[in-house]
């Protein structure tokens, strides 16, 4: 399935999130590389060496989410826009996810937006909490966003709702 769509099914998801137990504990990155390529900006952009690609440019990452600080740098240095960091240290009912966003206009804080499921389908709400820009993330913007939690291994991406012209 993944080789004729580039959707990765829910247990190759499943094998790049950490254990629920380390996702309630605080931040940390979700590297959804599933295929070997040559590319290593987030080993190199990882302060804390938790991103590990090895001696082969080709390998696909390795996340040692015990050495994550989920500070989220890797985010926005990956090319393929291919990293998340996630949270669920701060509610029972929700996950905050931070993801490269390269749409324009930027949502603002505040803002409710569709959540998309790696497909591009519609599958829940999301409240935008925070929008970052600055020069260090080479205009790849990273959007803080708020889901329910049972949405976890859903929600991927978002759209804005269209604004009525009248």
């Amino acid at each position: 399935m993944f080789e004729k769509t580039g959707v990765a099914t829910r247990e190759m998801v499943m094998t790049k999130f950490p254990p629920m137990e380390r996702i309630n504990k605080g931040p940390v990155a979700v590297v959804e590389c599933y295929q070997k390529i040559p590319c290593n900006p987030c080993q190199t952009a990882c302060p804390a060496g938790a991103i590990r690609i090895g001696d082969d440019i080709n390998n696909v990452p390795q996340r040692d989410e015990s050495l994550c600080t989920g500070c989220g740098i890797c985010v926005s240095k990956c090319p393929g826009l291919a990293i998340m960091i996630v949270d669920g240290s701060k509610s029972a009912e929700t996950v905050e996810f931070r993801i490269p966003y390269e749409f324009l206009p930027l949502p603002e804080a505040g803002e409710q937006v569709v959540g998309l499921d790696r497909a591009g389908q519609p599958v829940c709400s999301a409240k935008v909490l925070k929008v970052m820009n600055p020069p260090a993330f080479d205009r790849t913007p990273v959007v803080t966003l708020e889901v329910e939690r049972k949405y976890l291994y859903d929600f991927r991406n978002f759209r804005r709702e269209a604004k009525a012209h009248g």
